[in-house]
């Protein structure tokens, strides 16, 4: 299979591996960011952005699946004057750009890799967001990506060029940067914390379940112009969360059991609610779908997949 590639970062880079594990995909990648080492044979084109492409078809080749990663990605403080428009050039017009050409030249299916944050911020406990529910993005970013997906199906009903859309949950793996890292970091440190009881329940997704899912989407006929959620299948509280990334970091994790009543108060007064509610709140998601229509399964489990986490976050600390 013919595949083309956008971008180079911790999905991309993962996806390249993993594609490359099937000997008959050929692979063009096109990044922002520079090609790190590429296995030999993968062809490779750096851009300056996304909305300023001017050649898409020339880029695409003779590519029959484009797997679009490239994005704008979510910024907890953006401090833009309109960082709606700002997340629109890359996410929505830089993508359509690229669907468009895709169209004209005759690729067949176009997997983009979008957010659970179309969905929303949370869920309610027990009951987990659904592929087909309705959306309600809450922020920028998930406006941004929501408005790419009506986008692209609009795109596909005229064309009929198959579009395949994935909505994953926070993704960690080796190499997750931001607060996944920053988690590691302070219980590596042995930094106590005032989440010793929290009872929620949240979806996460291990690169290599992420990664693996993907290309199932970019080949599947039943997969076809249709929207899946992506998680491990194994929902955490906050609590468990660190409990196991503690011991897969093999440290003593310092947990205080501060009431999540407490911590959300704490929070409101201090202007940081969104943090206490990716904390203490519910976010769930249903991957039955994903079982029933391709039958797919998680491929690693959410202990595998911390594991390999700690082992690479570990590794940096001996540098």
């Amino acid at each position: 299979m013919k595949i083309f590639l956008t971008g180079l970062g911790f999905v991309g880079s993962q996806l390249v591996t993993h594609l490359l594990k099937s000997p008959e995909n050929e692979l063009r990648v096109v990044s922002r960011t520079p090609s790190k080492a590429l296995p030999a044979g993968v062809h490779f084109e750096q851009v300056d952005s996304l909305e300023k492409v001017t050649d898409w078809p020339a880029l695409i080749g003779d590519a029959e699946v484009i797997i679009h990663t490239a994005a704008r990605v979510h910024v907890m403080s953006d401090s833009c004057t309109d960082p709606l428009e700002e997340y629109r050039k890359i996410n929505v017009h830089g993508t359509l750009a690229l669907a468009e050409a895709a169209a004209a030249v005759g690729v067949k299916r176009f997997v983009f890799v979008s957010s659970i944050k179309v969905n929303g911020e949370e869920t309610l406990p027990g009951v987990p967001y659904k592929a087909d529910d309705a959306p309600a993005p809450r922020d920028p970013y998930g406006i941004s990506k929501l408005e790419a997906e009506r986008a692209l199906q609009a795109l596909s009903v005229n064309t009929g060029m198959e579009v395949v859309i994935v909505r994953p949950v926070l993704v960690y793996g080796p190499r997750v940067r931001a607060n996944f890292y920053n988690m590691m970091n302070w219980l590596f440190k042995g930094v106590p914390l005032p989440l010793g009881a929290i009872n929620n329940k949240r979806s996460l997704v291990s690169i290599y379940n992420l990664v693996d899912f993907i290309g199932v989407c970019a080949k599947h006929p039943d997969a076809a112009n249709k929207t899946f959620l992506i998680s491990d299948g194994q929902d955490l509280s906050t609590t468990e969360l660190l409990r196991k990334m503690g011991r897969a970091l093999g440290v003593s994790v310092r947990l205080i059991p501060v009431p999540a009543s407490i911590l959300k108060l704490a929070a409101s007064i201090l202007g940081k609610s969104g943090v206490s509610q990716r904390l203490c709140g519910f976010l769930q998601v249903d991957i039955e779908k994903n079982r029933e229509l391709l039958g797919w399964v998680p491929v690693c489990s959410v202990e595998e997949g911390l594991a390999s986490t700690a082992q690479d976050f570990l590794k940096g600390q001996k540098v």
